[in-house]
């Protein structure tokens, strides 16, 4: 009886034994263990090898520096091998699952398989969860956040988009998290086999931490380069953490390479990014920056309605919302909060709904907030941004180096504090109120068309709102 001719693979195991012998003498232990080790040998078909690797990311990483060398080592030990082929090999297929394709990447898998429920599980474990009622539905639209979210819903409805990362800014409570969660849902909803991961910049960076504690970096990257679609919130996290930063610019610049989409949070622009690294601050600002601004009278007149229904007083005088909507500028959490609380004090006392017992209910908030904010701390900080002393916008002077900072600091006096135009004015060298009233407006009609001053206004208003910054 004639013996079989032994299977290709089998006959070509001792070369790679010997292969991988030599690699790991040229290249060392730890070096080895990290990227060599998992590749396997997968087909010998003439003077081709075929080697496969689990992930995407370890296979580039292969290619880009070992392809050369593996190549020229099984040729030393193999004669009439003239190529190695590097693919995305997780074993013997599953539930379907198909060979690798011949551009390396893997087959499509049927829904439900063994080892698309593993990966989905890993991609879990990374991420946070998502909170159910920060839907695009959810969100209400207005003059000030309409760019944003559109941006938004065009990354979650299409695969790839011509601006990546998105960077969405501005300040708390505007919106910004509620469109990552949206994003997340609407592309989970969509295509439930792409591979989405949310979370903050703060539990990316504890991820990276305990991967270097446990000496696992390898799987850490695997695992984060392996999303097809990254949500990460408060990116401002990880300033001045620098081995974080460059560990998540390597990520960044693999999901880019791939054309996987990423969409970063943050509370002020690439460029106000103090202490994070010029690298990665270009690469956030590559793609497209979108300032999420606060909410302008009849957004937060909208949100009041919106969120009203749910609470049970959609029935609230309209004086009681316009009240709200007047005196709660500064972010929409506010805004629910005091919605919250009202509605908690009608269902447990009884009784009606009136503006005198909202502004009772109320009165710790917006004490606090007038005291937070008064117009002296506006002048100080507008003055300082502007390099002129504060007296100088109270004076006569016309010259527009002290205009333009007069008419910002009249505009923030009425938006953040409580005093009506003639108070206003008297700050200001006893102004009259017609005067306050123009440089409001004035503001108003410039900030759409005139970048650099809307990025004066923005990082006034929150440096007032967070006296820390």
């Amino acid at each position: 009886m004639t013996a079989r001719t032994p299977p290709p693979v089998r006959d070509g195991q001792d070369a790679w034994e010997k292969v991988r012998a030599r690699l790991l003498a040229e290249v060392g232990q730890a070096t080895f263990a990290s990227w060599l080790a998992p590749l396997t040998l997968v087909d010998v078909d003439g003077d081709q090898v075929t080697l496969g690797v689990g992930t995407r990311f370890l296979r580039d990483w292969v290619v880009s520096r070992f392809a050369h060398r593996i190549a020229s080592l099984w040729s030393e030990e193999r004669q009439g091998v003239l190529s190695v082929r590097i693919v995305i090999h997780a074993g013997q297929p599953a539930d379907g699952d198909g060979e690798p394709r011949a551009d390396g990447e893997p087959a499509p898998s049927r829904r439900g398989s063994a080892h698309a429920r593993t990966q989905d599980g890993v991609l879990a474990d990374l991420g946070s969860p998502l909170n159910g009622r920060f839907t695009f539905r959810e969100f209400v639209v207005g003059e000030t956040n309409e760019l944003a979210h559109a941006a938004a819903q065009q990354v979650a409805g299409v695969d790839h988009l011509p601006f990546n990362p998105l960077y969405l800014y501005g300040g708390v409570g505007l919106g910004k998290t509620h469109l990552l969660h949206a994003i997340a849902w609407c592309i989970r909803g969509r295509e439930p086999g792409r591979r989405v991961v949310y979370l903050s910049a703060e539990r990316f960076m504890y991820q990276f931490v305990q991967a270097i504690r446990r000496k696992d970096t390898v799987a850490f990257k695997e695992r984060f380069r392996s999303a097809d679609v990254l949500l990460i919130d408060d990116i401002q996290f990880i300033c001045d953490k620098e081995s974080t930063q460059e560990e998540f610019l390597h990520t960044l610049d693999a999901l880019l390479d791939h054309r996987c989409q990423v969409v970063v949070s943050s509370d002020r622009a690439p460029s106000r990014l103090d202490g994070m690294g010029e690298r990665l601050k270009s690469r956030l600002a590559g793609g497209l920056a979108v300032d999420v601004h606060p909410a302008n009278y009849e957004l937060r007149l909208g949100i009041l309605r919106e969120k009203a229904a749910p609470l049970g007083i959609a029935d609230a005088p309209q004086e009681v919302m316009e009240f709200l909507a007047r005196q709660i500028t500064s972010n929409v959490r506010e805004l629910e909060m005091a919605l919250n609380r009202i509605a908690a004090h009608a269902a447990l006392l009884g009784g009606a709904i009136t503006l005198q017992t909202t502004q009772s209910v109320l009165r710790d908030v917006l004490g606090a907030k007038e005291r937070r904010i008064t117009i002296e701390e506006i002048q100080r900080r507008v003055a300082a941004h502007y390099n002129i002393k504060p007296a100088e916008l109270s004076s006569s002077r016309r010259a527009q180096t002290v205009v333009r900072p007069r008419h910002v600091a009249m505009y923030l006096a009425k938006q953040l504090t409580s005093r009506s135009l003639p108070e206003i004015g008297r700050k200001f060298g006893k102004r009259d109120h017609t005067t306050v009233m123009y440089a409001i407006r004035r503001i108003e009609e410039l900030r759409p068309n005139d970048a650099a001053l809307d990025e004066d206004v923005e990082f006034l208003w929150r440096s007032l709102e967070d006296p820390h910054r």
